[in-house]
């Protein structure tokens, strides 16, 4: 595969529009605090979801480093909410990926730097 940090990079810049899933293990295991589950097409529904439900989902890419099969990012995710006060949400966190033999991400885990009710007081936050 072409040069894999690269490309994870380009799918940060334009996230979440043109994601490259050739990325991913057909059975990648995903998981972030609010849900975890098996399977590239599952995770491109949930891209689908976010692309569909959050208007302009930004996802800021900080760091990345690989050691051998394992690659870790540090991101912040924002968007802005639906609700009628458009209140701009942020998440800080970081992703670590394990990779296959095949050079295919196999493990995505998603770690928040902030708790999920930090999340939510940012509903009620002037925009």
């Amino acid at each position: 595969m072409a040069d894999l940090l690269a490309l994870i990079r380009a799918d940060y810049a334009r996230f979440p529009a043109d994601q490259r899933y050739d990325l991913y293990a057909e059975d990648v295991y995903f998981k972030d605090p609010m849900t975890e589950f098996r399977g590239v097409q599952r995770y491109r529904d949930m891209i689908g979801f976010i692309q569909r439900w959050f208007q302009q989902p930004q996802l800021d890419l900080h760091d990345i480093q690989q050691q051998g099969d394992r690659i870790t990012t540090r991101w912040t995710l924002a968007w802005t909410t639906p609700l009628p006060w458009r209140p701009r949400l942020a998440i800080p966190g970081w992703t670590e990926m394990q990779l296959n033999g095949e050079g295919k991400i196999c493990s995505h885990i998603d770690h928040w730097e902030i708790s999920r009710w930090s999340v939510v007081q940012q509903l009620w936050r002037s925009p």
